[in-house]
């Protein structure tokens, strides 16, 4: 008998295999670049509120800030109103290579209720992120440790402290920014590109002598004709009801060396490149080891076992031996629950090839950064045209264990994981919406995720089921017992739930450590793109769980226990309970989250993560076991 399952999956290995090498030579695609000549405005853009200690984004224009005479927004794909991002026209105004100084944009009278929110926002550690040419706003800080620079996204929205002598705590607004552009100009031409987009920011109580008189007033805390600019905040600017606040900017352009096709490396720079590579050496040494006790299983083992049974002359003979040949008339009977077990498969193949595709895509540069929300997006739709293999496999495995109802199994595979997954991401949403944030997804966008699943999706795992249908079963390679076999008492070690809960170790220990960076570019808003090394790990993570399903599969039938089809699914996809306590191991070590909604957020979403890393590890578990029963049983000679 042949395993055309298999064999379907090590070509898709292969061609991960083959894309690997080439990946590392692609520079990050982004957008065409645009060139600048001397005096073009440059049109900076604004996007939403964020902090890693509430998680929840607002939009720029919820603060008094200062608006321009008309509030532009910039069309968002699917990805970026996902991610809460609103991107907006700002009215800060950039001539290129053309300095700025103590430039005033505009002067606001703050309310009581203003007063409140920006001390609110101030206390959460609120960030501002700005957008010039594509490039997000950045605040160099200096690392003493290490006599480098590292960046950190936007700047805070204010900062809190004490006057001098005082001990009540006053929040104060940084007011003043001090923007760096820097660009890189052509050799041939005048024409320059811009490659990096720096902010220092300041709190300043700034003064004027005459009458207030708009853009056009004399500041007598930041005047270029009298040589006085801003450069520390020795004299803040208070937030409270009442005062005024005067919003000030200054512009310089700095040339650079760096050129536009590498202008991202500042903000993707790997400072732990070394702990990644740890991580790959020792998910690899689990590899190894487990690929060790493999062979020994299959080389030494199972040829010798197989090898003894074919030689056996009478019945009599076989019934002196022991272990997994002798349930060969049980080991295919179907398991109880199968329906829900081929829907679970079903949806673990389109998971499978959802996230393949996408690495492959990632890897390749076609996803980079610049492309904000193309991540998601994609991944988005690829999970909705990957409904197609859903159905199909899932219809393969429901004929061949005699189901006849393939329009039930069908609806049970389109509706079961995304209708737990909607009906988690609208609980969340609605707690969103409840804190006015901008992450809270509209009503269109719902509409269009529903008109995705309902659109696309659902009639794609049809036609995968219908053609999955009728094709003939999947016959299986020894004949089925009519009475079942009873299964004799088993050791302590092969208990279900202990094989189970050990089954799962080593799979999360293979990609623990990609794990934190991973929740660190989610959690903490820093930009993940290292997807060689996460390709690295996913490739790890297939063979690991491929191979201690297989061998916890042999102990299993070798203690003459044929009911391995759930349990092989759960043995591997046990590694999602490991992944949610790391999830809330991480939560109370790295991140800072005090408000209820955002922990009920980060549980929920971490929730949803691990019943999908469960769906995608129990098929992987459970392809491979279904592949290594098929091949020894067929490899017996039964009478």
């Amino acid at each position: 008998m042949r395993a055309p399952a298999m064999l379907r999956c090590a070509a898709a290995l292969a061609i991960l295999l083959a894309v690997a090498a080439p990946a590392a030579g692609f520079y990050l695609p982004g957008v065409a670049p645009s060139d600048f000549a001397k005096g073009d405005p440059l049109q900076v853009k604004v996007n939403k509120l964020t902090s890693i200690k509430t998680q929840l984004p607002y939009t720029y224009y919820s603060l008094p800030f200062c608006k321009p005479a008309t509030i532009v927004d910039s069309a968002e794909n699917l990805g970026e109103v996902l991610r809460g991002d609103r991107i907006e026209n700002s009215p800060y105004v950039f001539q290129m290579r053309e300095p700025k100084m103590c430039q005033i944009v505009c002067k606001a009278t703050i309310d009581e209720k203003a007063a409140k929110v920006l001390k609110e926002k101030i206390e959460d550690e609120y960030r501002v992120n700005m957008i010039l040419d594509n490039l997000p706003l950045v605040v160099p800080i200096s690392r003493q440790d290490r006599n480098s620079i590292a960046y950190q996204g936007g700047y805070h929205v204010g900062a809190k402290g004490q006057y001098a002598g005082s001990k009540d705590e006053k929040y104060f607004i940084h007011n003043h920014l001090s923007f760096t552009v820097k660009y890189h100009r052509d050799d041939d031409s005048e024409l320059s590109r811009i490659v990096g987009f720096e902010v220092h920011p300041y709190s300043v109580k700034h003064q004027f002598d005459d009458k207030w008189n708009g853009a056009d007033t004399r500041l007598s805390t930041c005047d270029p004709r009298a040589s006085k600019f801003v450069t520390n905040s020795d004299s803040p600017q208070e937030v409270e009801a009442g005062k005024e606040i005067i919003f000030t900017y200054d512009v310089r352009f700095e040339d650079s060396e760096i050129k536009w096709a590498s202008r991202w490396d500042t903000y993707l720079l790997m400072t732990d490149d070394q702990i990644h590579w740890f991580s790959i050496v020792n998910s690899l040494m689990i590899v190894l080891f487990l690929s060790g006790m493999v062979a020994m299983i299959m080389l030494r083992t199972l040829y010798r076992d197989i090898s003894r049974y074919n030689q056996l002359e009478t019945q009599e003979e076989a019934q002196e031996e022991t272990g997994w040949k002798l349930v060969h008339g049980d080991v295919f009977r179907p398991p109880t629950n199968s329906d829900l077990l081929c829907v679970y498969v079903g949806t673990g193949v389109q998971f499978f090839g959802m996230l393949l595709v996408t690495m492959i895509f990632a890897v390749l540069g076609f996803l980079s950064p610049s492309n904000r929300g193309g991540l998601m997006t994609a991944m988005l739709l690829v999970w909705v045209l990957m409904g197609l293999l859903a159905g199909y496999t899932s219809s393969r495995l429901y004929k061949m264990f005699k189901g006849s109802e393939w329009k039930k199994i069908t609806l049970q595979t389109a509706f079961l994981f995304p209708g737990v997954a909607f009906i988690i991401f609208f609980i969340l949403n609605a707690l969103i919406w409840g804190e006015k944030s901008s992450g809270a997804v509209p009503f269109t966008t719902m509409f269009a995720l529903v008109l995705l699943w309902f659109g696309i999706s659902v009639p794609l795992v049809f036609v995968g089921s219908y053609l999955g249908f009728k094709k003939p079963a999947m016959e299986p390679p020894v004949k089925t017992n009519k009475i079942p076999r009873q299964i004799p008492e088993q050791a302590w070690y092969m208990n279900p739930i202990f094989t189970i809960l050990i089954g799962g170790v080593l799979p999360f220990g293979a990609v623990f450590i990609e794990l934190f960076f991973i929740l660190t570019s989610i959690w903490l808003h820093q930009f993940y793109y290292i997807f060689g090394f996460l390709f690295l790990v996913f490739v790890i993570l297939i063979i690991t769980c491929a191979e201690i399903t297989i061998v916890l599969c042999y102990f299993q039938l070798c203690s003459e226990d044929y009911m391995w089809w759930w349990r092989s699914y759960l043995t591997s996809g046990s590694s999602a309970l490991y992944l949610f306590l790391y999830a809330a191991f991480y939560f109370f070590t790295k991140l800072q989250i005090t408000k209820v909604v955002s922990g009920i957020l980060y549980f929920g979403y971490m929730l949803l993560a691990s019943y999908a890393f469960f769906v995608l590890t129990g098929t992987i578990g459970f392809c491979a076991c279904f592949w290594f029963t098929r091949l020894i049983y067929s490899s017996v000679k039964i009478d």
